[in-house]
């Protein structure tokens, strides 16, 4: 099983992730965050795109793949938005 853990959500941000997480579709995912207010909806998208990341640096750990300083860099800075 995948778990993914992303630092530094407040308690609304949380909860979007675990009800997005919920869903089994995206197409339902998508259905979701267009029944949301602007500012809800944008959180969604930020999360998605940082549970994206996360699989990403969860692959590329137990691929084994060096991290590249320049990537890591990258991502922090997103990760601190």
């Amino acid at each position: 099983m995948i778990e993914i853990t992303l630092e530094g959500l407040n308690k609304r941000q949380r909860v979007l992730a675990d009800i997005m997480w919920s869903i089994e579709d995206y197409d339902q995912v998508e259905r979701f965050i267009k029944s949301l207010p602007n500012r809800e909806a944008t959180e969604c998208r930020s999360i998605i795109q940082m549970m994206r990341m996360e699989l990403v640096e969860n692959y590329r750990e137990a691929m084994g793949i060096e991290e590249n300083d320049l990537a890591k860099s990258a991502i922090d800075k997103i990760r601190k938005l």
